[in-house]
């Protein structure tokens, strides 16, 4: 079913329409390929595959006659120091690297334009005519963000993955606790991370989603999020808010690194997934709220 199709429903149809929950699919298909045929989208993808590419040959260079990682001062992104050792660790590093910005600022973009992008461009009144009701087309929205945070974090892995491969030595790994595991068990943890680091960006994409419920201006609503976000990057770096950093939504976003711990540690990474939870069911909450009872003008 295709946005054409989702507009062209007929009043007399509409009963039936909110009774078949093939439509509530069809949606959400509608919402996906629009979202990832967009060359934004296709643009901010590119980006993130482009960043393990270049940590890869930096670390090349920087070794190729031997020295270490990290010599010209400063430690860089965790798990950069064994990158030469085994190839599967450019995953982990590619993953720190981008976790801080590159992934939850594309994820902004994406959240922050999803409503409010609809209703620059005068869309958003014939979706909801559809009929898609307001409920139904915010959970599509919302789904259809969490999808791009999957399909980011796996890009910036299988990009990794793929340049570890071809520069450096793959094999048996050490985790952080000194143990030795397989490499398909390690493959199995880089999985697992990506799947975690997905997960740990679904409290920017509800705040997104929220902010994009604000305006109607796509471009305010994308700025308004990546900037809430720079705010509270640096805010989770200043000593002396120790108390109120662990609220933050990215206060626990690199305790991915447990995983690569044997045993694992899972206190911070619990408390990171509850976090998010948290978030999402109040930003999505008011974006609810907000949305449902908003005069949709455009």
């Amino acid at each position: 079913m295709s946005r054409a199709d989702l507009t062209a429903v007929e009043p007399a149809d509409t009963a039936a329409v909110r009774l078949n929950p093939l439509w509530s699919l069809g949606l959400l298909r509608s919402e996906l390929v629009t979202t990832f045929r967009r060359w934004r989208t296709l643009a901010l993808l590119g980006v993130l595959a482009a960043v393990p590419i270049l940590v890869g040959i930096a670390v090349r260079i920087e070794t190729r006659g031997g020295g270490e990682v990290g010599r010209g001062g400063g430690d860089g992104p965790a798990f950069i120091a064994q990158v030469t050792n085994n190839g599967l660790f450019l995953v982990f590093t590619a993953l720190a690297a981008t976790l801080p910005f590159f992934l939850p600022m594309a994820v902004g973009v994406v959240a922050g334009d999803a409503v409010a992008g609809e209703a620059d461009a005068g869309t958003l009144r014939y979706l909801l005519v559809a009929p898609a009701g307001r409920t139904r087309l915010l959970l599509a929205k919302y789904a259809t963000t969490m999808a791009f945070c999957l399909v980011a974090t796996l890009v910036v892995a299988s990009s990794a993955l793929a340049v570890g491969a071809l520069l450096f030595p793959l094999g048996d790994l050490t985790t952080i606790s000194g143990t030795r595991i397989s490499f398909a068990d390690g493959l199995g943890r880089a999985l697992l991370i990506a799947l975690v680091v997905a997960a740990s960006l679904a409290g920017v994409a509800a705040l997104g989603l929220f902010v994009s419920t604000l305006t109607n201006s796509g471009i305010a609503a994308m700025a308004t999020t990546v900037g809430l976000l720079i705010t509270v990057q640096i805010l989770d770096q200043i000593p002396q808010l120790h108390a109120l950093q662990p609220y933050f939504f990215s206060h626990y976003w690199l305790a991915f690194a447990d995983l690569m711990r044997d045993p694992v540690y899972w206190d911070d990474l619990v408390r990171n997934l509850e976090l998010q939870a948290l978030y999402t069911a109040v930003f999505g909450s008011a974006a609810w709220a907000r949305f449902t009872t908003r005069d949709i003008t455009a």
